[in-house]
């Protein structure tokens, strides 16, 4: 009765009152979905935010989330994202295939890309772009693009997971979102892989990365506080190198990092030293961990210090037997994966 009241002040027939109704239910529907959205795109912000939690330095050898006691063990701390340009790597990169019917002058599709150099995908994922060059002489068939290049095919590549964890659902519907675009414009047929798909490879990936992303630490404890200088001048005579911040020692090998030192503060007198090797980054070849406990009995001998542990207690025999045995199956796992430790794609995936 009260419906059919309403109906008849507002001088509405059946018809026009259901209309009327369905019409409201959608823009509640609207409206739910609207604030749905921007809370998970919120929650993502904060994850991003906040991410370099993922990352910090826990005594023991653990994955990046859980508290353990063991010495010596660590894991890894954040380090900067390399501003060197990588290639497209089916083991750690979602890539998307556009096919051209006729060869796209690669002017134009960077005029078509301009509009992601600002966008959430660039800001949260590293993305990477190639195509397959039209000349048949090019030195590379798949390079990255140039503008007085020619392109048969085009390859959208978007990182699955890095430190920061794995890729988040929104990062990667807007970057098949993009490529479809994309796609769209250019003409081309798109070969892409289902987002469920991508997610489970990501989750794996992410999976990977938290079990072998170790940070292994020694320890040199000093009998009496060793001067700056005094510190200083042996480090330089083991062959480290004053790190740009002024306040860490870097030790390498043929150019490449192998470990470097825990913040030191010049003002002061050096109590201990910490030595901290980020496993997955250098080769197994490098013998890094062998290399590193060799400069942390040196460095003791020639400062009167000691090897220790995480909580103070001498270094033992045994705890350095457990650590190799450790980093036989961490590099054993990482080469069975096809990510072996130091390659590029190492690099990536754990930067």
């Amino acid at each position: 009765m009260y419906v059919e009241q309403i109906m008849t002040a507002l001088g509405l027939s059946d018809l026009q009152f259901a209309l009327a109704v369905i019409g409201l239910l959608i823009l509640i529907s609207v409206a739910i979905l609207n604030f749905k959205y921007a809370r998970a795109r919120r929650k993502a912000n904060e994850q991003a935010e906040f991410s370099d939690d993922r990352t910090r330095r826990e005594p023991g050898f653990a994955d990046l989330d859980a508290e353990r006691t063991e010495p010596s063990f660590g894991a890894a701390s954040v380090v900067s994202a390399s501003l060197e340009k990588f290639t497209i790597d089916p083991r750690i990169d979602c890539v998307i295939t556009l096919r051209f019917d006729e060869a796209i002058a690669g002017s134009e599709i960077l005029e078509e890309l301009n509009d992601w150099t600002d966008s959430q995908v660039q800001a949260n994922a590293r993305w990477i772009c190639e195509g397959l060059n039209a000349d048949q002489d090019a030195a590379e068939s798949w390079e990255e693009l140039k503008s007085n290049s020619s392109y048969t095919e085009l390859q959208l590549a978007v990182q699955l997971a890095s430190r920061r964890g794995a890729i988040g659902v929104l990062e990667l519907s807007d970057f098949c979102s993009r490529a479809q675009a994309l796609a769209e414009t250019l003409g081309s047929q798109i070969d892409m892989p289902s987002v469920n798909t991508m997610l489970e490879s990501a989750k794996e990936l992410d999976l990977l990365a938290a079990d072998s992303d170790i940070q292994l630490s020694i320890n040199v404890l000093f009998d009496e506080p060793c001067p700056w200088g005094n510190f200083d001048a042996l480090m330089r005579q083991r062959g480290f190198k004053l790190a740009r911040n002024g306040r860490q020692y870097e030790f390498y090998s043929n150019g490449v990092l192998i470990f470097n030192s825990a913040d030191l503060d010049p003002n002061l007198s050096v109590s201990q030293l910490t030595l901290l090797l980020e496993v997955p980054l250098v080769a197994q070849e490098q013998r890094a961990f062998e290399r590193m406990l060799g400069e942390g009995v040196e460095i003791s001998q020639a400062a009167h210090g000691r090897l220790v542990d995480d909580n103070g207690i001498n270094l033992s025999e045994a705890a350095v037997v457990s650590i190799r045995q450790h980093l036989d199956i961490l590099y054993a796992n990482l080469e069975k994966s096809g990510i072996p430790a130091g390659s590029s794609t190492a690099s990536r995936l754990f930067s």
